[in-house]
């Protein structure tokens, strides 16, 4: 039997909810075990913000849930009992100094996701039992405990927890394994589908923008029928579009079965006070190409191909009627994009979709279903914007299981 003061727990995943979770239980005098199939922790965490870590974001708790796409009533007692301030000072507290960027968003002083993970693995997480390069096949349950199942052994735990992740960047393992678990215990996975991915564009003229980037554009969507807007940057690539607010709004229209995007070049004027500003410039360029007017606008690759599609190639100034110019202005205020879908799963940064939220309890973790199971991180179905959202989800969960188990 085992001692009711200290537990053997597993833990599935060595990734950002795993190592947080193990930690604090190993502080808590439990006997913790993290299985992961790769030969080294954090292989995810390491590539997060552009290998710069995006750890949090320091918005208020209130503004943090807005930022929330899936799961925001269901995360809101996880945030508000280990915040995003919490978060800062826990790291902190390892050595990690850390500091804020535009957007409320935090990074490692340093810059380097490594430095994270070592903290996480070296101090946080010194009296834990790794066993990596050790790939959980299966998990049971008998009457009082738990048989992990592992490529190399069988294991006996008094608890098991599910920190396997999503099912996005598979080459850093993560490969839906915790789903399976999840299902052999009767768990509902809802559908998996990409979220903060680029987005692929059906236009002839997308090849001939590839690299062009564009800031402070409002970028609109109408999904099923509501109306979606993001203001900020954004880029072209291949066969689409990539870039934040491409990513945010990807987010929320996964699911739609209609998508209808359109950009808005200058959304800081209206369509009066842009039709004045192209009164002005064409006045003081009127035997000049329209396509130089429309560059002194837009990036000049950008200027050609809007050029093209208001079917103004080769005209002069001079000759444009009013109807055009009005013409213009809304082009520039509504140039459509045709929507050609995500790009797929390993593309995202986050998977949306996972373990049924109604099946787990949002204040302990624990699957309700079957009592010792736990699932923390993006292995529910929870996921958030872009800014280190998705990160402290992952550390509020992870604290909110390890809080129940101490």
């Amino acid at each position: 039997m085992f001692s009711e003061t200290k537990l053997d727990i597993a833990v599935i995943g060595g990734g950002a909810s795993g190592l947080f979770v193990a930690g604090f239980l190993s502080e808590a005098g439990h006997h913790v075990v993290v299985f992961d199939k790769n030969e080294k922790v954090g292989k995810k965490l390491y590539i997060t913000g552009k290998g710069r870590c995006n750890l949090t974001n320091l918005c208020p708790s209130d503004d943090f849930l807005k930022n929330v796409v899936r799961g925001e009533k269901f995360l809101r007692s996880a945030i508000y009992n280990f915040s995003s301030q919490d978060a800062v000072d826990f790291f902190e507290g390892l050595g990690l100094r850390t500091k804020v960027e535009r957007g409320q968003r935090v990074f490692p002083q340093s810059d380097k996701s490594s430095d994270v993970i070592r903290v996480l693995q070296k101090v946080h997480c010194k009296g834990v039992d790794f066993r990596l390069d050790e790939e959980v096949l299966d998990v049971k349950s008998t009457s009082d405990s738990f048989c992990v199942r592992t490529a190399v052994a069988e294991h006996k735990f008094d608890r098991v927890i599910v920190a396997t992740g999503g099912k996005s960047y598979r080459t850093t393992g993560s490969d839906g394994k915790g789903y399976e678990i999840a299902r052999a215990f009767g768990h509902d996975v809802v559908p998996l589908v990409p979220a903060l991915c680029p987005i692929r564009l059906n236009d002839v003229f997308v090849k001939k923008l590839q690299g062009v980037s564009l800031k402070n554009v409002t970028l609109s969507a109408l999904a099923d029928g509501k109306k979606l807007e993001f203001f900020g940057e954004m880029l072209f690539t291949e066969d689409g579009i990539s870039g934040p607010i491409v990513l945010s709004l990807s987010s929320v229209v996964n699911r739609a079965k209609s998508v209808q995007l359109w950009l808005d070049f200058k959304p800081a004027l209206d369509e009066k006070q842009l039709d004045a500003r192209l009164l002005r410039d064409f006045d003081s360029a009127k035997n000049k190409d329209v396509l130089a007017v429309f560059r002194g606008l837009l990036p000049k690759s950008v200027a050609e191909v809007f050029c093209s599609v208001c079917g103004l190639d080769g005209r002069k100034v001079n000759g444009i009627t009013k109807e055009e110019r009005e013409k213009i202005a809304k082009l520039l205020k509504h140039f459509p994009l045709t929507f050609g879908g995500l790009y797929d799963l390993n593309a995202g940064i986050v998977t949306s979709g996972g373990v049924s939220l109604d099946e787990v309890n949002p204040k302990t973790f624990e699957s309700k279903l079957q009592k010792g199971l736990y699932f923390v991180g993006e292995v529910l179905d929870v996921d958030a914007f872009t800014g280190g959202f998705n990160l402290q989800i992952a550390w509020a969960t992870a604290f909110m299981c390890a809080k129940h188990l101490e």
